[in-house]
């Protein structure tokens, strides 16, 4: 999950701007987070992974948490195999077992395999970053965005 928060005193400053000023920050995060999560589901659809059941790509939630605190936004992937796609790392060897039938079946060399189990070598998995290196080319968009949301606000 990557979050962006407001640190070091300046939830508490934010707290204290005027109530337009809170709104103004809070819509604009709206569009930057769709803008964001449409930029993640697109490396998800082919750039970075090649969907086969587009899973993960439904699974990124975004979530906007505008409290008086200050405006809070997160974007996360809820997979199980979200994050050795985002860091890459090591699978370990385990055993592939049927859990609802009696045995597996795939294609090999395009003839139909059957078997009770198989198993799986440790896999290294490349990091493909789709969450990070989305927000890392949105940051100046981001930036931007906020800044003209507060000027508009206070004029």
């Amino acid at each position: 999950m990557v979050d962006v928060e407001l640190t070091g005193g300046a939830s508490a400053a934010l707290a204290a701007l005027p109530e337009r000023l809170r709104a103004a920050l809070s819509a604009k995060a709206a569009v930057l987070a769709g803008a964001l999560q449409g930029r993640i589901q697109q490396k998800l659809a082919g750039t970075v992974l090649n969907a086969r059941s587009g899973a993960l790509a439904r699974a990124i939630a975004t979530t906007i948490d505008d409290t008086s605190g200050g405006v809070c936004v997160s974007i996360a992937a809820d997979s199980k195999y979200a994050a050795i796609h985002e860091f890459g790392g090591t699978i370990l060897p385990h055993q592939i077992v049927p859990d609802k039938a009696k045995a597996l079946a795939f294609l090999v060399g395009g003839k139909q395999a059957f078997a009770m189990r198989v198993n799986l070598p440790a896999i290294a998995m490349a990091e493909r970053s789709y969450l990070r290196s989305s927000l890392a080319e949105m940051a100046d968009e981001i930036k931007a965005g906020l800044s003209e949301a507060i000027a508009e606000s206070l004029s």
